[in-house]
């Protein structure tokens, strides 16, 4: 038996869950040797993890190499293991028309994709012609899950190295519902990385001279927010190396922090074209283009390595609190033989994932949060797109506003709510003109009180973009009481979403947040978008709350109801939501 192990450091500098760090439980390892002649200088520990109260397997290898000659690693099964079809069919399939078993799989080897699925790169199920019992008759019931690299790793071992893989998380759901698989995998995310349970409210200023910044900061302060972030076009640059600008960053950087602000900065690695010497070499061509992202420099050349310098160096200079990284890593296999950091196209995707996870570890242990549009939540970053298209923004504000509802009702079916950012254009953005901005706010507090509705009541927050969060008092008190009333309810705001009505602009939608652990162990939050007031009886289900038999019901500060509860959990309330407005329910236990 082994503890379990710290995969990286959490240094804790804002308000997140209190989980024990690293998560609680048993690890057992186990030792192998090669039987063969050829093999017997190699010894292999097979690591195993389990966690207190999550459905969670964990396995990672060690592979340890004590030969006389240099040996590559083509390539690498963490785990493959047989499982009970979920179903039978005797006839040929599409493969991707199979349901997979009740067996989930994350691994610290995701990235292109902003949900589990997509990131997944080394599950994969496949048929199992050992199998000869099986209902299909070609058997093609796709059965044996194997979890490999995509390609590689491709590095060698000199005499007395060691390496260890990736590691697979099997997660076992004990049901169907697609409710409670998710609350499943959220639990997951809660216990093995926690970080993600941090959810500070964030500007994005749009101007990085010393003026703008400043006054962005002084409207954060007045009003609550407690994160500002340099943002995309705003003239920021952590890629400088100009001592004079670096320092004049860390003034401000201070002047923030004195008034309780932290301070983020925005850097794009990927999408972008360096030069034939650093950029991604297509494996086809021999030639840069055809990356991922069209071009892309390779995080492994001399470029990426300075690069990933340059920005430690700056935000450790500046004392940043943040990096939003746009297009991290996203998979990009390059064959350059001159790359410092790998040796060639087999290697390559290997090398540039491990340089992209330990620039995030190093975030993590210096606590700075980290934006990133990929799924690294469990190498260290902490929050991704909930799963919008950004032209979205630019549609007229009515239509964004159920948008928004639609894209947080979708994105938390597995995500927490405080893994993914949404937006809101103070400004123009990708056009839209007047129809789709806030601007002048004064002028649209409406619009910008049901944004802030929209964010805060499913306990999301969005990236306010802009150069100012107010410009009337009546536009700092609008947003200084939704601030407030965020924090007052934060506790169950931030808790587990279950999932009520969708928005579709016809009637009312709502969601409901649940944690047993709270005094306040249910809060409902109920949109309204049609243009008139509405009375309806909605039935809600409150079996996470934890409660049974008779609760308190009670709608915002009117007084508390007393409601039973049926066998299944579930209540009926009638409530009454103004037009294009917001309310929301709290639920309590019966007094005794």
């Amino acid at each position: 038996m082994v503890p379990i192990e710290k995969p990286l450091e959490w240094k804790r500098v804002r308000r997140a869950e209190d989980r024990p760090w690293p998560p609680q439980g048993k690890g057992l390892r186990l030792w192998f040797r090669g039987r063969e002649e050829h093999l017997s200088d190699i010894r292999v520990a097979i690591n195993y993890e389990i966690y207190d109260g999550i459905p969670v397997i964990a396995k990672t290898l060690d592979i340890l190499y004590g030969g006389t000659k240099t040996i590559a690693i083509d390539g690498l099964t963490v785990e493959q293991l047989a499982c009970v079809e979920p179903e039978s069919s005797v006839e040929p399939r599409d493969p991707n028309s199979w349901r997979s078993p009740q067996l989930e799989v994350l691994s610290d080897y995701m990235f292109r994709g902003m949900d589990a699925v997509t990131a997944n790169k080394i599950a994969h199920w496949e048929n199992d012609p050992s199998y000869t019992t099986q209902v299909s008759y070609a058997l093609q019931t796709p059965c044996l899950l194997s979890c490999r690299l995509p390609i590689g790793p491709g590095v060698e071992l000199v005499p007395g190295e060691s390496f260890r893989a990736f590691k697979v998380f099997l997660i076992l759901q004990d049901s169907t519902d697609r409710e409670r698989q998710g609350l499943t995998m959220k639990r997951i995310y809660r216990t093995l990385a926690p970080w993600t349970t941090e959810n500070p409210l964030m500007m994005h200023v749009r101007n990085s001279d010393r003026e703008s910044f400043r006054r962005a900061v002084d409207q954060c302060a007045e009003v609550g927010f407690e994160m500002i972030i340099y943002t995309f076009g705003s003239g920021f640059n952590m890629e400088s190396k100009d001592e004079a600008y670096i320092a004049r960053i860390r003034e401000d950087v201070e002047y923030a922090h004195q008034k309780g602000i932290q301070v983020g900065g925005y850097s794009l690695f990927s999408s972008r074209r360096i030069d034939d010497e650093n950029d991604v070499i297509n494996p086809t061509t021999g030639k840069p283009g055809g990356a991922i992202f069209g071009n892309a420099p390779c995080l492994c050349s001399r470029w990426g390595e300075d690069y990933l310098q340059t920005i430690k160096t700056f935000m450790d200079k500046t004392e940043l609190d943040l990096l939003e990284h746009d297009g991290p890593y996203p998979g990009d296999v390059c064959a350059s033989e001159w790359h410092p950091g790998h040796r060639g196209a087999a290697d390559s995707q290997w090398q540039q994932f491990q340089a992209s996870k330990e620039l995030y570890a190093w975030c993590r242990a210096r606590g700075i949060y980290v934006n990133q549009p990929d799924y690294y939540f469990l190498v260290g970053g902490n929050k991704t797109g909930m799963g919008y298209r950004e032209t979205n923004w630019s549609l007229p504000r009515e239509q964004q506003m159920i948008h928004a509802r639609q894209n947080i009702y979708d994105g938390t079916w597995t995500k927490l709510q405080t893994m993914g950012w949404m937006f809101v254009p103070l400004t123009e953005y990708h056009g839209g003109g007047a129809a789709a901005t806030m601007e002048p706010l004064s002028e649209h507090l409406d619009d910008y009180e049901r944004q802030l509705q929209n964010y805060l009541g499913a306990g999301v927050q969005a990236c306010y973009r802009g150069p100012r969060l107010y410009d009337t008092q009546a536009t700092k008190d609008l947003v200084t009481r939704y601030v407030n009333w965020f924090k007052e309810h934060r506790d169950i705001l931030e808790s587990d979403i279950i999932h009520g009505r969708r928005a579709d602009g016809r009637d009312i939608d709502y969601l409901i947040h649940v944690n047993p652990a709270l005094e306040t162990p249910g809060m409902v939050v109920i949109y309204n978008p049609l243009p008139e007031p509405v009375t309806r009886s909605i039935q809600l289900p409150l079996y996470y709350t934890g409660l049974s038999g008779e609760v308190q019901i009670q709608q915002e500060t009117s007084s508390p109801q007393t409601v039973s509860l049926d066998g299944q959990g579930r209540a009926v309330v009638e409530i009454q939501v103004p037009a294009r407005g917001m309310t929301w329910l709290i639920v309590k236990g019966q007094a005794k």
